[in-house]
């Protein structure tokens, strides 16, 4: 019998694709070394990439049971409690810089989050994708191992 794939599997893969488009930008070394054309790239898939991680965790959330937990706020706090996330400043971090992104441009502003994506959010963000892999491939039996 073949077993579909849950609706935070579906988004996980897409979350997985985001996610590679930016580590080739920000595997790239040098932040300084890149175009600023290249910066709003990488800046931009960092804004998807964000997005496809906390709704995916939002619909890992629902498919666990959890039927009022929506938006990004509450999926984060309750992703900390059951252990899919780590490290509450940076991610808390990571969610304003993403708020930065949508509402105002500043090169300053532009280049901190650049550097931020490079040295700190794509770590955070590829964590999470090991995390969901685990889960997703059963090598994980609790979030407390």
């Amino acid at each position: 019998m073949e077993q579909k794939d849950t609706r935070w599997e579906q988004r996980f893969a897409n979350f997985k694709k985001a996610l590679a488009k930016l580590g080739e930008v920000a595997e790239k070394g040098n932040i300084d070394d890149l175009s600023e054309l290249e910066k709003e790239g990488m800046i931009q898939r960092f804004e998807y990439s964000f997005e496809l991680a906390w709704k995916t965790l939002q619909d890992i959330l629902l498919y666990k049971g959890y039927q009022d937990i929506a938006g990004p706020n509450p999926v984060l706090e309750q992703s900390l409690k059951d252990g899919y996330i780590t490290d509450e400043m940076q991610w808390r971090k990571m969610k304003k810089s993403r708020e930065l992104t949508s509402h105002t441009y500043n090169s300053d502003t532009a280049d901190d989050i650049a550097k931020n994506i490079a040295a700190e959010y794509y770590k955070l963000l590829k964590t999470l994708e090991q995390r969901l892999e685990a889960e997703r491939g059963g090598k994980q039996t609790s979030i407390f191992e």
